[in-house]
């Protein structure tokens, strides 16, 4: 049986768990309130998934096709200077090396593949623990299991896209080295990525705190900054040999 002050979604989740068709609501005093259905779980579950996803896009639930103008404004604008103050610390990551960009005008073009699929790798490893979190799979004392999972997994995904895309950008470039610093950079930041990417989402659900509502920005943050840190350090190190 359930409390009737229970949070629907921990119902859900329990019948979910036991496979039942239906569960009874019994109050305090041991009094049957009534019973809560599969039909009602399977409309619980669609409503929490669709919020779930509506806030990992920085969306407010309560916002529809029909909300007007500055309804939308509302609740959109808030998680959009969000994102823009995170994007200044990308910014002044970019600025810390502009000397060496400028040398080296082809890291311009190429630093964003690093801070794009470190993102996409990312947002892959949030999905699957922020869903994992909502199902109540996650142990808390298996965390160093799944960083360590993580961590090998980043190694590998990154190493096998770094190897294509260094190949690419060696030869379009004409630069060997040019194709080193990016294989190290998309392993090292595809690494940050799944680190953060299960970090976050866990963190934020210790603390009380929605992860899908904020995982997406902190992951973006970190991704970027430390994407664009890794790759254009990288450069520095090798720039006698990039010029």
């Amino acid at each position: 049986y359930v409390d009737p002050d229970l949070d629907q979604e921990e119902v859900a989740r329990i019948v979910s768990k036991y496979d039942l068709n239906a569960i009874p609501v019994i109050n305090n005093q041991k009094v049957m309130l009534g019973i809560i259905t599969v039909d009602d779980i399977v409309d619980v579950i669609i409503e929490e998934q669709t919020e779930d996803i509506l806030k990992m896009g920085g969306v407010d639930k309560e916002e529809t096709l029909d909300s007007t103008i500055m309804q939308s404004v509302k609740r959109r604008l808030p998680w959009l200077l969000v994102s823009l103050a995170t994007a200044f610390l990308a910014s002044f990551t970019i600025k810390a090396f502009e000397g060496i960009i400028a040398q080296v005008v082809a890291l311009s073009a190429t630093m964003t593949i690093i801070a794009g699929m470190g993102g996409n790798a990312g947002s892959q490893t949030v999905s699957i623990i922020i869903r994992s979190l909502a199902m109540g799979k996650v142990k808390f004392n298996e965390v160093k299991k799944l960083v360590l999972k993580e961590v090998l997994l980043g190694l590998i995904n990154g190493a096998a896209i770094g190897f294509v895309t260094g190949i690419v950008v060696s030869l379009i470039y004409g630069n060997l080295y040019l194709g080193l610093i990016i294989f190290l950079a998309m392993i090292g930041n595809l690494i940050i990525s799944g680190f953060f990417g299960l970090i976050i989402p866990i963190v934020l659900e210790k603390l009380k705190i929605d992860p899908a509502i904020s995982s997406s920005i902190f992951l973006t943050t970190a991704t970027d900054v430390l994407g664009f840190f890794l790759f254009l350090g990288l450069a520095s190190l090798f720039l006698p040999k990039l010029i």
